[in-house]
């Protein structure tokens, strides 16, 4: 189990340059809009989300790894003015064995 461990480190900072993220911006305006996954938005929404040499790297059976910046998910409803600003620099997630889940989240709202 420990060499697992030890590989997927490896892997995961020997790949932040092949699966490292240029940065991202998000939306902004006004917003009034019900979505099929459960985010309702009312109000003024603004995203500024940044990340840089992200990786995620998930090893074995039924795993997760992610890295998320500035983001609204399901199951979210928002009244107002809503501002988020995200960044994350060298942000690694790394999930190794069977059910086991990884996430570096700056910035989100709700969800799963």
């Amino acid at each position: 189990m420990r060499n697992q461990l030890v590989f997927a480190a490896l892997i995961a900072f020997a790949s932040t340059a092949a699966f490292g993220q240029a940065s991202q911006a998000g939306r902004s305006g006004s917003m009034s809009s019900p979505n099929a996954q459960g985010v309702q938005i009312q109000g003024n929404t603004e995203i500024k989300a940044d990340q840089k040499n992200v990786t995620a790297v998930a090893v074995g059976e039924g795993n997760t790894a992610k890295n998320t910046a500035g983001a609204i998910k399901g199951g979210t409803q928002i009244q107002g003015n809503t501002k988020i600003k995200a960044s994350q620099k060298n942000a690694t997630a790394v999930a190794v064995g069977k059910g086991n889940a990884a996430a570096n989240e700056a910035g989100v709202i709700g969800g799963k």
